[in-house]
């Protein structure tokens, strides 16, 4: 297996530190087709966790499905750093973006994955920031292109967070541990809820699956419940 560590995801000099990602990619013969991309996004709250932590799982994946593995860093909120939502989310954008056309490492002699099929992986807050890009969220910083959104086959959730008012009404204390900070100091987070956000037109053919552990104990099931319950009936 080949690693090529810390790629900045632009193609401007000037990029932010944590404007990075890992790819993982596995040997194949030369025969075989070019193989679709993986792309994990960590969790952690919005603020915390770095892509480093998933190396072995990136290995993992990548063995087991014979894909390329991309994992990415992207701004989190810090006490010294006030980044909120969307900026998460227009982080990962922007990889994703990238990946649609760069060409691969400079010791790959053809790009190592088909940018024309990408599956996304998404944990935790990074449920709600791909979802926040996949649904039409309000944030008008979050369009997609049609031709990322093609390029989308399928989607991984696991204990994702989809709608803040309900995961507050479960755990009240995520509200000073890292909501307020994330979303602002709001009476209601219904506009940040991607379960009252519609499918973009043109991800009619993405698969979805939504993992949830009965064993989790920092993401209750509600969660899940609701955005099944929104994807069943948008299709």
């Amino acid at each position: 297996m080949n690693v090529f560590w810390d790629i900045p995801y632009t193609f401007s000099p000037i990029t932010h530190p944590l404007h990075r990602f890992d790819l993982f990619v596995p040997h194949r013969p030369p025969q075989r087709p070019v193989a679709p991309l993986i792309c994990f996004v960590h969790g952690g709250a919005w603020r915390s966790e770095d892509k480093e932590e998933y190396s072995d799982l990136a290995r993992s994946l990548a063995v087991h499905t014979s894909f390329p593995v991309v994992v990415p860093n992207y701004q989190l909120t810090k006490p010294d750093h006030k980044v909120q939502h969307p900026a998460h989310a227009q982080d990962i954008l922007q990889l994703l973006t990238f990946l649609l056309s760069w060409s691969g490492p400079p010791e790959c002699q053809v790009i190592p994955y088909d940018p024309h099929r990408i599956f996304l992986m998404g944990h935790s807050c990074s449920a709600h920031m791909l979802a926040s890009i996949l649904l039409k969220s309000l944030e008008t910083s979050l369009v997609p292109s049609s031709a990322l959104l093609q390029a989308v086959k399928g989607v991984i959730f696991s204990e994702g967070i989809y709608d803040i008012d309900t995961l507050l009404h479960s755990f009240p204390t995520y509200r000073d541990w890292f909501i307020v900070n994330t979303f602002g100091d709001l009476p209601t987070y219904a506009q940040y809820s991607v379960t009252k956000a519609p499918l973009r037109d043109g991800t009619n053919h993405i698969r979805w699956i939504l993992i949830h552990s009965r064993g989790d104990t920092l993401v209750d099931k509600r969660q899940s419940q609701a955005i099944v319950e929104k994807l069943g009936g948008s299709r």
